[in-house]
């Protein structure tokens, strides 16, 4: 395993030196190759704690009591009627609402010229909502709109977004152009219809997410379709100047993205590696001279490489 180095600075702001050189590296390669994580949405504004989060779920906050969304999601909820309308809210804000700043669409303006292809850990959506080539994407760890059966008994996945609506709708929101408009002067409905409850219409087991928690998680068509674009991207650019540019990926599974982006550079003499991310940015000291490692806002730094 390589030893590690940090190569990032510590920044106050987004300095106008760091947004030249990574415009300079983006125009020295033929090719970039983004990894997306976390660290990504949540400077986009989609964070999963604090205002949000008491928005949209104030009357499951004051019965279970818990502190954020993920935690939400592990709840034993008394019946799968209020499950469903937990993660129905969960899904509608997180996978069909715009993020609310333009970091994506921002990152779409720095690459759109540029032969790219997108790695991400992400399950929301943000790049293909913010006008990426879907067929440049590969969400590896699922969609939050998906739907597949919790047994499996099959290996199809199913678009939730009109059963989703109609869950929320349910529950007394109103749904704009803005996204979730709260009821006003009457509380919200905690528990979907019964008959909205999805079911595998295979076999009638529960359905759940397709999001990679468990064993269970289907890989469907397209997710194999996405992963073999994605080895044929890598392939014809192994011994190209490409720009391996990591954003918000944190140690959670180094192995899907950070690893694999530290061997690439490795093995191509020609390859650079940029990281940007608020608290872990950092490279191995064997890729340090073509490495650009940022400890700073993604989301400002990416604002002002902009052309």
């Amino acid at each position: 395993m390589c030893l590690r180095t940090s190569t990032g600075r510590s920044t106050a702001g987004c300095c106008r030196d760091d947004a030249v050189r990574l415009r300079q590296a983006l125009a020295a390669a033929d090719a970039v190759v983004i990894g997306a994580g976390a660290g990504l949405s949540a400077a986009a504004g989609f964070a999963y704690a604090g205002p949000r989060f008491e928005k949209y779920f104030g009357d499951f906050i004051r019965r279970y009591g818990f502190q954020d969304m993920y935690a939400g999601g592990f709840c034993p909820f008394g019946s799968p009627e209020e499950r469903w309308a937990y993660w129905s809210r969960y899904i509608y804000i997180n996978r069909y609402m715009d993020a609310p700043k333009p970091v994506y669409s921002d990152l779409l303006e720095l690459v759109q010229h540029k032969d790219y292809f997108v790695l991400t850990t992400n399950v929301d959506h943000c790049f293909q909502k913010a006008g990426f080539d879907k067929h440049r994407l590969f969400y590896t760890q699922g969609d939050y709109g998906l739907w597949q059966c919790s047994v499996p008994c099959h290996s199809r996945t199913y678009d939730n977004r009109d059963a989703v609506r109609r869950m929320v709708e349910a529950q007394g929101f109103r749904i704009t152009d803005r996204g979730l408009e709260l009821p006003a002067g009457s509380p919200l409905e905690m528990a979907v219809p019964a008959e909205l409850v999805p079911r595998c219409p295979r076999c009638g087991a529960p359905m759940s997410m397709n999001l990679r928690a468990d064993d269970t998680f289907v890989q469907d068509e397209g997710w194999y379709a996405a992963a073999a674009r994605y080895s044929d991207f890598i392939r014809r650019h192994q011994d190209v100047p490409v720009l391996f540019l990591e954003l918000g990926v944190g140690m959670n599974t180094p192995g899907i993205i950070k690893y694999p982006f530290w061997r690439m550079t490795a093995l191509n003499p020609r390859a650079a590696y940029a990281c940007i991310n608020l608290g872990q940015a950092y490279a191995p000291r064997e890729i340090a001279s073509r490495s650009f490692c940022l400890r700073g806002d993604i989301g400002a730094l990416l604002s002002a490489a902009r052309p």
